[in-house]
């Protein structure tokens, strides 16, 4: 997976029909990237603190909403908190919740063939980010949205589908009037930028470098650094191996921390974890050895 896989991706991404949506995405994001650059020329510490506390709250939006409560079910929250998150996932603009989860199981479903999303077979680049600019790829090859059922039977989901990008330009609209062009460049620019890229991490590097401890037949690895930028979805041959959290108390997982806290005041029920027996199955030669030696 060297130069020549990289060249074809962008070959690839340079060499085909572009629509209106995927300018409409490369427009955001080079404005966002761009605005990014604005944040050591007008920093102040209470921009600095809300562009934290929002990149905390939205980022959990992703991994523990998007991510582990509806693209796994590997835990249940109220409906209340359960919608509370998922808000929170939209307003880091990685898309509304049918669509993040639809392409995220269908990631798994076809893990590291010619159908995963954005496996970094294809090229660092295409796994990074490329393909999220290639609307056509990512919802027409799959026959469309046809995997998440479960969440387009809710009303408030098909009105985040239809409102997604609204909220954060209202948010934006927010941090402005709150605290000027400082707020609306580290609160949404930096913010976003930071997002954006420890995402895009997991799909790229968390394929790419890190350990196997578990035998799944594909890339996925475990990447500590991808886990701390990432609130812990660095693990990531951990979660191809099983889909759910709570392997290894001593590997940092900010989310799983949320989730065992929520799990203890009787927020969150039906919380998975493998068992001792997915695990054995799931065994590299490697962990077999280490654990008869």
């Amino acid at each position: 997976m060297g130069l020549l896989s990289f060249d074809k991706s962008c070959v690839e991404f340079w060499g085909r029909k572009w629509n209106i949506q995927d300018i409409f995405v490369v427009v955001v994001f080079l404005a966002l990237h761009c605005l990014c650059l604005f944040a050591p020329l007008h920093f102040n510490w209470r921009a600095f603190w809300v562009a934290m506390a929002l990149s905390l709250l939205t980022s959990l939006g992703e991994t523990l909403s998007y991510h582990r409560n509806l693209a796994h079910r590997s835990f249940t929250l109220p409906k209340w908190l359960e919608y509370s998150f998922a808000y929170r996932g939209v307003l880091s603009l990685q898309g509304s919740p049918v669509e993040w989860v639809s392409t995220h199981r269908y990631h798994h479903q076809f893990t590291d063939t010619g159908k995963d999303p954005h496996s970094p077979i294809k090229g660092f680049w295409h796994g990074h980010m490329g393909w999220i600019f290639d609307s056509s790829y990512r919802f027409g090859q799959f026959g469309g949205l046809k995997n998440v059922e479960d969440l387009k039977k809710q009303l408030f989901y098909r009105f985040l589908r239809h409102t997604n990008l609204l909220h954060s330009v209202l948010l934006g609209g927010l941090l402005y009037a709150a605290g000027g062009f400082s707020f609306l460049v580290w609160g949404m620019g930096l913010r976003m930028v930071l997002i954006f890229h420890g995402t895009f991490l997991v799909n790229s590097a968390g394929h790419m470098w890190g350990k196997k401890p578990w035998n799944t037949g594909d890339t996925s690895r475990n990447n500590w650094w991808v886990a701390l930028l990432a609130l812990g979805e660095g693990w990531h041959k951990n979660h191809h191996a099983f889909e759910y959290s709570g392997l290894e108390w001593w590997k940092i997982d900010f989310t799983w921390c949320i989730i065992k806290f929520l799990q203890a005041i009787g927020l969150a029920t039906d919380v998975k974890v493998p068992t001792q027996i997915q695990k054995q199955r799931k065994a590299s030669k490697s962990r077999i050895l280490a654990t008869q030696n």
